[in-house]
């Protein structure tokens, strides 16, 4: 009998092998995917949750890497990565230098968020210096070589007036670009500082306003990933796209239904919890590529309580939950993250992630995972 790891929510044994999956992969050739990538910290830098953030870059890349050998895209510097929660515009624009470089040289898909967190949150802004911000860090972009992922930005929620300043500046932006961007829509239950995002807390009239930068500038938009947890909202909005634009569900909630899609179409993936799934994720895919909507299902299907657990309310934490994963699974030497936001979630929640992923069998090594859950029990619930 293998020892239990004694949770809080009561004795659990672990898996003594993990979900069988063959190593490594070719990209998915049905959907693009694309797994938005967190960034590891260095746990032995000497600083505060107020200082920039100090990151291992090899563990980064590493983990980068790790995915790429499966066949996903990675969406780098997205707020998986902790922009604007521990991440600055400094450290991402390294992030993004780095990672483009790591990307040319194992020949991985990447694509980068872009957006205007080199102002200060404390700041009033104006128009013209939203599309400033923006303006660097698209150009930033274009100069590695990666696609840019227009993200939503809190500055210019803070600015515009209405939907008339983001159809603006957007136009502004979408006329610059070099090449199609992916637009991004992050709701306010992943940020609450973007509430009322495209000029209006009225769903119906911001997705209107939405849909209406796209129509007007189709060469320009690859595609969008909206991130509201809506499903029946993403499949309008995914029927309501010119032809050749793509949709790329950003929903936690319920992404297989979305990607295996219906009779009218289906969505591409850009995905936080394609960070802890990334195999898992990528094999699903390629049994959906050879027609296999059920077998599809059916590995899928089993990690959204996983999924729903990582990204409950407060939903932007979800990051803790997150990096816990990658160093359960041995993907990291520690459970330090940037900004301190380890502590951001309680340890009941941190141990009902572990027996949920465990119990999908996605810890390479299910006996490191079992010892560091019980090292984290003893350090954070002490004994009882």
């Amino acid at each position: 009998m293998r020892a239990p790891v004694l949770l809080p929510q009561g004795p659990y044994t672990p898996r003594s092998t993990p979900l069988d999956l063959a190593a490594g992969g070719a990209p998915p050739t049905s959907r693009t995917v694309l797994s938005a990538a967190h960034v590891v910290a260095d746990p032995y830098a000497d600083i505060s949750p107020d200082d920039p953030a100090a990151v291992d870059w090899e563990a980064t890349l590493a983990f980068r890497r790790h995915l790429w050998s499966h066949g996903l895209g990675v969406a780098e510097a997205m707020d998986t990565a902790q922009r604007g929660m521990g991440l600055d515009w400094a450290g991402a624009a390294e992030l993004i230098r780095r990672s483009a470089a790591e990307a040319r040289a194992v020949g991985g898909r990447i694509a980068c968020g872009v957006g205007t967190d080199q102002l200060l949150p404390s700041a009033e802004p104006t128009l013209a210096e939203v599309r400033s911000a923006y303006e660097e860090q698209l150009a930033l972009a274009e100069a590695n070589g990666v696609q840019p992922i227009l993200m939503a930005s809190r500055a210019l929620a803070k600015a515009a007036r209405g939907p008339e300043d983001y159809l603006a500046t957007y136009a502004h932006l979408l006329r610059q670009s070099r090449e199609p961007v992916i637009l991004h829509w992050l709701g306010p239950m992943f940020d609450p500082a973007l509430e009322g995002y495209w000029g209006s807390a009225d769903l119906d009239e911001a997705t209107d306003t939405f849909l209406k930068v796209i129509a007007e500038h189709p060469d320009k938009v690859d595609g969008i990933k909206i991130s509201l947890l809506d499903a029946a909202r993403e499949i309008d909005v995914r029927r309501r796209l010119p032809s050749g634009v793509r949709c790329y569900t950003g929903d936690d909630f319920n992404y297989p239904e979305l990607i295996a899609g219906d009779e009218r179409g289906f969505s591409h993936a850009l995905l936080g919890i394609f960070d802890p799934l990334g195999p898992l994720a990528a094999h699903a895919v390629r049994v959906l590529d050879t027609g296999d909507t059920a077998g599809f299902r059916t590995l899928l299907d089993p990690t959204v309580e996983l999924s729903r657990h990582l990204f409950r309310p407060p939903t932007r934490f979800y990051k803790t939950g997150v990096v816990f994963l990658a160093w359960l699974a041995g993907h990291q030497d520690h459970f330090t993250m940037a900004g301190g936001l380890q502590s951001a979630r309680s340890l009941p929640h941190l141990a009902k992630a572990y027996e949920l992923a465990d119990g999908l069998g996605l810890f390479p090594d299910p006996d490191l995972a079992a010892h560091r859950m019980r090292g984290l029990l003893a350090v954070q619930g002490g004994t009882r």
